[in-house]
């Protein structure tokens, strides 16, 4: 997966989130892109997936170097926030069976087991509700991070984690990263993004 950004601008009525951005991502390098609160680092990220459309310039995909239409790109990444939601509802178990009849599980994981690759297995028959925020980033992390897509989009991903979860998150994103593009947007908490390579600051694009 290769994404080409060409003067890409993001704007809010007449507050510019970024302008000119200019670049060339793909799987050989782990990207992340820095900014305090309220920086825009969320919303280039979401403009990245496709979820949100530039205000300017030209936003490209192509996987295996075949052009990919912009409103089919979501087919081909998986994403974690925070503030995405979850159907509470569901046990453990119920949404990572939903979730992954949408987007495939990666060929070398068993989805039996998927309450145990994110240490979970003792909740995995409780509704989704009763989870704590921490239980639930968990989840949202591996729904993301297992499922067999071409990029990883993660959105701070140690939002409300303890230390097991930091350290459980940077095992498994180091196991998985392999061959795909994976992008983080962090506020500068480097055990987010202590395996990226390439450094993006939000910041140097907001005044050109």
């Amino acid at each position: 997966m290769e994404i080409e950004l060409k003067n890409v601008g993001k704007r809010f009525n007449r507050d510019w989130i970024f302008r000119n951005w200019s670049a060339t991502l793909n799987p050989e390098s782990a990207y992340v892109v820095l900014g305090g609160n309220g920086s825009g680092k969320s919303t280039a990220l979401r403009v990245l997936l496709g979820y949100a459309p530039q205000s300017e310039g030209e936003l490209l995909f192509r996987i295996d170097g075949k052009k990919i239409d912009q409103n089919q790109v979501y087919k081909h990444f998986s994403f974690c926030s925070p503030y995405l939601e979850l159907y509470e509802e569901l046990t453990l178990d119920e949404m990572a069976k939903f979730h992954f009849s949408l987007k495939p599980l990666l060929p070398q994981m068993d989805l039996a087991h998927f309450a145990e690759y994110v240490h979970l297995e003792a909740s995995r028959n409780k509704p989704v509700k009763y989870f704590s925020s921490g239980m639930k980033q968990r989840l949202r992390l591996g729904l993301a991070l297992y499922s067999d897509t071409k990029g990883v989009f993660l959105d701070e991903p140690i939002s409300n984690l303890d230390r097991f979860g930091i350290d459980w998150y940077r095992n498994v994103v180091q196991e998985l990263r392999k061959d795909r593009l994976l992008i983080v947007a962090s506020n500068k908490q480097t055990d987010e993004y202590f395996f990226c390579d390439q450094k993006i600051n939000i910041e140097d694009f907001k005044h050109r």
